[in-house]
């Protein structure tokens, strides 16, 4: 059984009030369509990508899961419970970490709000102490847990809801954003420790592409509210184009290297001091690449490096975006 399945969601937001406004003459704004007729499957143990640009759908889509909104059409069942129905048990099994976090008591400590939240999940002061020690050394906050909430840093606030949700131990991870506030070397130590994470099935939402690549399984793109496309990073990259960007960088150019080239490919010559780019596209899967550096070898020209770039989850976003 997948850990989430997401059925045929849909989620309008109504105009408020709208005969009060048009009574008042005020601006009467049209609904808005959130989600529409969104379907996935979320597999046990999978850490899988949701993608898009602003108001595409993706918090939305997770407070639905979370239960924190209900859908408006279609059902969710998360390990088979329908998060309408059996709203209490869902709530149960899912830990939430949103980018921007409002529950926590500004003048507690963070160790005086993860003991408040602990007793809402039903854990005993003893069993909670333990486990608040754990959570607060995974995230590198061993030194925050005396502080109050309020004097913490913006990216340590963060740190804290993803300790909240880890705390009860949650088969299910919803994580929005976690790392927006982070510094690098920290958003690295918390990217470390999702992908450590066992027996945990966890939908990631992030504007950071590469760290999506790099943590997700496969990845969902979300535009306007619908589901485009959901695949590996790998193959959601190759279907946009097969074609790569080639530089090779030399020490000097030798004339008749040019002439070589110039009958391969057109390509663009970027000099700067003691080297030469040489940029070039190719077909990802012809021997183009392979000629080239043959043909600068035989000539004598010496290469520094050679690089290809190929398609992101950026591009594959924006051709989404595009279409």
């Amino acid at each position: 059984m997948p850990a989430i399945q997401i059925q045929n969601i849909s989620k309008t937001y109504p105009t408020t009030f709208p005969r009060v406004k048009k009574f008042f003459q005020m601006q009467v704004n049209d609904s808005v369509e959130a989600l529409r007729d969104v379907s996935l499957e979320i597999e046990d143990g999978e850490i899988f990508g949701l993608i898009g640009k602003n108001g595409a759908g993706k918090t939305t889509l997770t407070k639905i899961i979370a239960t924190l909104v209900q859908p408006t059409e279609g059902k969710i069942l998360v390990k088979g419970f329908d998060s309408v129905i059996n709203d209490v048990k869902v709530r149960s099994m899912i830990g939430l970490a949103t980018a921007e976090e409002r529950s926590f008591y500004w003048r507690l400590s963070s160790s005086k709000n993860l003991m408040f939240f602990a007793r809402l999940y039903g854990m005993t002061d003893k069993v909670a102490k333990k486990r608040i020690a754990e959570v607060l050394e995974q995230l590198g906050l061993e030194d925050s847990g005396k502080r109050r909430f309020s004097d913490l840093s913006t990216g340590n606030k963060q740190k804290l809801a993803v300790a909240r949700a880890l705390l009860p131990k949650p088969p299910i991870l919803l994580l929005d954003e976690p790392t927006r506030s982070l510094d690098p070397l920290a958003a690295a130590d918390l990217r470390e420790l999702i992908s450590s994470l066992e027996e945990v099935s966890i939908l990631l939402t992030s504007h950071n592409l590469s760290e999506v690549e790099s943590l997700c399984e496969r990845v969902a793109i979300i535009s306007e509210g619908s589901i485009r496309a959901v695949d590996q990073p790998i193959n959601l990259r190759n279907s946009v184009t097969q074609t790569q960007k080639v530089k090779i960088s030399l020490n000097g150019m030798l004339k008749d290297s040019l002439v070589t080239l110039n009958n391969l490919r057109d390509f663009e010559v970027e000099q700067k001091e003691g080297s030469v780019t040489l940029t070039f596209d190719r077909e990802s899967y012809d021997n183009l690449l392979g000629k080239a550096v043959s043909e600068l070898s035989e000539k004598g020209a010496h290469i520094l490096d050679v690089v290809t770039e190929k398609p992101t989850l950026l591009d594959v976003l924006e051709s989404y975006e595009d279409s």
